[in-house]
Protein backbone atom coordinates (compact mmCIF):
# COMPACT_ATOMS: atom_id res chain seq x y z
CA UNK A 1 0.00 0.00 0.00
CA UNK A 2 1.60 3.30 -0.72
CA UNK A 3 -0.12 6.41 0.90
CA UNK A 4 0.61 10.35 0.18
CA UNK A 5 0.35 12.06 4.09
CA UNK A 6 -0.26 15.54 3.80
CA UNK A 7 0.75 18.55 6.35
CA UNK A 8 -1.63 21.27 5.95
CA UNK A 9 -0.68 24.63 6.16
CA UNK A 10 -0.52 28.43 5.18
CA UNK A 11 3.26 29.13 4.81
CA UNK A 12 4.27 25.16 3.76
CA UNK A 13 2.08 22.76 2.85
CA UNK A 14 4.21 19.05 3.48
CA UNK A 15 4.00 16.10 1.60
CA UNK A 16 5.37 12.74 2.16
CA UNK A 17 4.58 9.70 0.27
CA UNK A 18 5.23 5.87 1.98
CA UNK A 19 4.94 2.37 0.83
CA UNK A 20 4.23 -1.16 3.05
CA UNK A 21 4.97 -3.76 1.57
CA UNK A 22 4.21 -7.54 1.69
CA UNK A 23 6.83 -7.88 4.69
CA UNK A 24 5.34 -4.96 6.84
CA UNK A 25 8.38 -2.86 5.57
CA UNK A 26 7.79 0.91 5.08
CA UNK A 27 9.33 2.49 2.43
CA UNK A 28 10.55 5.79 1.52
CA UNK A 29 9.05 7.29 -1.52
CA UNK A 30 8.94 10.89 -1.90
CA UNK A 31 9.02 13.95 0.62
CA UNK A 32 8.63 17.65 0.27
CA UNK A 33 6.79 21.03 0.91
CA UNK A 34 4.61 23.63 -1.59
CA UNK A 35 6.29 26.65 0.13
CA UNK A 36 3.35 29.72 -0.04
CA UNK A 37 4.02 33.40 -0.44
CA UNK A 38 1.98 35.52 2.08
CA UNK A 39 2.06 37.63 -0.76
CA UNK A 40 -0.40 36.42 -2.96
CA UNK A 41 -3.93 36.06 -2.34
CA UNK A 42 -5.18 32.83 -0.58
CA UNK A 43 -7.13 31.84 -3.95
CA UNK A 44 -3.60 31.73 -5.79
CA UNK A 45 -2.21 29.92 -2.76
CA UNK A 46 -5.17 27.60 -2.69
CA UNK A 47 -4.84 26.96 -6.25
CA UNK A 48 -0.58 26.18 -5.87
CA UNK A 49 -1.77 23.92 -3.37
CA UNK A 50 -4.61 21.92 -5.06
CA UNK A 51 -1.81 21.92 -8.38
CA UNK A 52 0.99 20.51 -6.38
CA UNK A 53 -0.80 17.73 -4.85
CA UNK A 54 -2.76 16.69 -8.40
CA UNK A 55 1.01 16.41 -9.85
CA UNK A 56 2.09 14.37 -6.96
CA UNK A 57 -1.05 11.85 -6.92
CA UNK A 58 -0.65 11.91 -10.74
CA UNK A 59 2.75 10.72 -10.95
CA UNK A 60 3.49 8.70 -7.39
CA UNK A 61 -0.02 6.86 -7.86
CA UNK A 62 -0.88 6.81 -3.91
CA UNK A 63 -3.01 4.16 -3.10
CA UNK A 64 -4.75 6.59 -0.04
CA UNK A 65 -4.24 9.86 1.68
CA UNK A 66 -3.59 10.65 5.04
CA UNK A 67 -4.19 14.49 6.47
CA UNK A 68 -3.51 15.50 9.81
CA UNK A 69 -7.15 16.32 11.62
CA UNK A 70 -7.93 20.40 12.53
CA UNK A 71 -6.71 21.23 15.84
CA UNK A 72 -8.08 23.10 18.54
CA UNK A 73 -6.13 27.20 17.56
CA UNK A 74 -6.45 30.72 19.17
CA UNK A 75 -6.60 32.27 16.33
CA UNK A 76 -9.60 32.07 14.65
CA UNK A 77 -8.22 33.51 11.47
CA UNK A 78 -5.55 31.05 11.41
CA UNK A 79 -7.96 28.10 12.07
CA UNK A 80 -9.95 29.57 8.69
CA UNK A 81 -7.22 29.75 6.29
CA UNK A 82 -5.75 26.24 7.99
CA UNK A 83 -9.29 25.02 6.91
CA UNK A 84 -9.42 26.47 3.68
CA UNK A 85 -5.77 24.60 2.80
CA UNK A 86 -7.01 20.93 4.62
CA UNK A 87 -10.39 21.30 1.78
CA UNK A 88 -8.10 21.80 -0.60
CA UNK A 89 -6.16 18.90 -0.08
CA UNK A 90 -9.02 16.65 0.59
CA UNK A 91 -10.38 17.97 -2.84
CA UNK A 92 -6.87 17.10 -4.58
CA UNK A 93 -7.44 13.49 -2.95
CA UNK A 94 -11.25 12.77 -3.67
CA UNK A 95 -10.66 14.03 -7.86
CA UNK A 96 -8.66 11.90 -8.06
CA UNK A 97 -10.78 8.99 -6.83
CA UNK A 98 -9.10 8.73 -3.32
CA UNK A 99 -9.92 7.71 0.36
CA UNK A 100 -8.95 10.45 2.97
CA UNK A 101 -8.37 9.38 6.30
CA UNK A 102 -7.42 12.30 9.22
CA UNK A 103 -5.65 11.96 12.21
CA UNK A 104 -5.40 13.88 15.27
CA UNK A 105 -1.80 15.30 16.31
CA UNK A 106 -1.42 13.40 19.35
CA UNK A 107 -2.72 9.87 17.12
CA UNK A 108 -0.09 10.52 14.65
CA UNK A 109 3.07 11.10 17.60
CA UNK A 110 2.06 8.00 19.46
CA UNK A 111 2.04 5.61 16.24
CA UNK A 112 5.56 7.71 15.57
CA UNK A 113 7.09 7.74 18.74
CA UNK A 114 4.92 6.17 21.10
CA UNK A 115 4.42 9.02 22.88
CA UNK A 116 1.53 11.93 21.83
CA UNK A 117 2.95 14.55 23.55
CA UNK A 118 6.10 14.60 21.38
CA UNK A 119 8.73 17.57 20.49
CA UNK A 120 8.45 17.92 16.74
CA UNK A 121 12.51 17.01 16.60
CA UNK A 122 11.35 13.94 18.27
CA UNK A 123 9.04 13.03 15.25
CA UNK A 124 11.70 14.20 12.85
CA UNK A 125 14.41 11.54 14.27
CA UNK A 126 11.69 8.77 14.17
CA UNK A 127 10.54 9.45 10.56
CA UNK A 128 14.65 9.15 9.78
CA UNK A 129 14.77 5.90 11.61
CA UNK A 130 11.94 4.33 10.50
CA UNK A 131 12.29 5.44 6.80
CA UNK A 132 16.31 4.31 7.09
CA UNK A 133 16.74 8.02 5.70
CA UNK A 134 20.34 9.00 5.87
CA UNK A 135 19.48 12.34 6.80
CA UNK A 136 16.16 14.33 8.47
CA UNK A 137 13.89 15.38 5.90
CA UNK A 138 13.51 18.85 5.63
CA UNK A 139 11.56 21.18 5.80
CA UNK A 140 10.37 19.77 9.15
CA UNK A 141 6.54 20.06 7.50
CA UNK A 142 7.69 17.29 5.01
CA UNK A 143 8.97 15.15 8.10
CA UNK A 144 5.58 15.67 9.41
CA UNK A 145 3.70 14.59 6.28
CA UNK A 146 5.58 11.40 6.62
CA UNK A 147 4.41 10.94 10.13
CA UNK A 148 1.00 11.36 8.82
CA UNK A 149 1.75 8.63 5.97
CA UNK A 150 3.16 6.28 8.65
CA UNK A 151 0.58 6.68 10.93
CA UNK A 152 -1.86 5.64 8.24
CA UNK A 153 0.10 2.80 7.12
CA UNK A 154 0.44 1.25 10.49
CA UNK A 155 -3.37 1.87 11.60
CA UNK A 156 -4.82 0.18 8.25
CA UNK A 157 -2.38 -2.85 9.01
CA UNK A 158 -4.14 -3.28 12.05
CA UNK A 159 -7.27 -2.72 11.31
CA UNK A 160 -6.50 -5.25 8.23
CA UNK A 161 -5.21 -7.60 10.69
CA UNK A 162 -8.11 -7.47 13.41
CA UNK A 163 -10.55 -7.82 10.35
CA UNK A 164 -8.36 -11.44 9.28
CA UNK A 165 -8.81 -12.30 12.94
CA UNK A 166 -12.87 -12.28 13.03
Amino acid sequence: MRVLGIDCGTEYTGYGVVELDSNNQLTYVLCGAVKLSTRESMALRLSRVYDALAAIIQDRQPDEVAIEDIFYAVNVKSALKLGQVRGVAMLAASSAGLQVAEYAPLSIKSAVVGYGKAEKHQVQHMVTRLLNLAEIPEPPDAADALAIAICHLHTSATHRQQAVGR
